[in-house]
């Protein structure tokens, strides 16, 4: 069996049969291959449904909880999105082909630098790279019509907040690292909607 037939089953088993619906994060997935994001010895396993190991403590997310918080978010072709974790690139490689432009952010220098290669090498044309803190942000190129966070929060980040436009959404998991949930954050008039959602388990944001 080879790669592309191996994503299919993933996207018909993990995502659709789970009830993911949206046809632009679907397609997204069939566009993006997962096993170019995993490292070698984890081929194998590029997809099943669980995280992997990246190295540093870091990991490429579930693909289900990757689909479910794009879901959320409802991502529009012209939509600024911000990513803050950028990890191996494949939610960042997802993120692109969904949305109008992708800035993202990853605190690691070294897999920032790997994921901004491998995305350039691969032609992905509307993404932005940065090595920073997540609690930060990425305010030079703030507003976002949308914000992904995929590393667990201790508490929503205000400048995450204020970087997010009027009728801004933001999805992040809040929590300790034995115990998380995904928040979803609407920004409207001014006021701030939170919303509690899945129970999940990411490696935690730090400063």
């Amino acid at each position: 069996m080879n790669f592309e037939d191996k994503n299919n089953i993933m996207i018909e088993q993990y995502l659709i049969a789970r009830g993911i619906k949206s046809n632009s994060v679907i397609n997204a997935f069939k566009q993006v291959k997962r096993h170019l994001f995993v490292r070698e010895e984890d081929i194998f396993f590029a997809y099943d449904d669980f995280p992997l190991d990246i190295g540093f403590n870091q990991t490429i997310s579930q693909p289900y909880i990757v689909a479910l918080m794009i879901e959320y978010l409802n991502i529009d072709k012209n939509d600024k999105v911000l990513e803050i974790g950028t990890g191996s690139g494949y939610q960042t490689a997802i993120l692109s082909r969904i949305a109008k432009e992708v800035y993202t952010l990853e605190l690691n220098k070294y897999l920032a630098k790997e994921a901004k290669r491998k995305l350039t090498e691969l032609e992905y044309k509307n993404i932005t790279f940065k090595y920073g803190n997540g609690y930060d942000g990425f305010s030079e190129y703030a507003p976002y019509d949308k914000i992904i966070v995929s590393c667990a929060a201790n508490k929503i980040p205000e400048k995450l907040i204020n970087q997010l436009s009027e009728e801004g959404k933001m999805i992040i998991p809040i929590g300790s690292y034995s115990w998380q949930n995904l928040y979803l954050i609407e920004k409207n008039n001014k006021q701030i909607k939170t919303k509690k959602l899945d129970a999940v388990r990411f490696v935690p944001m730090k400063e």
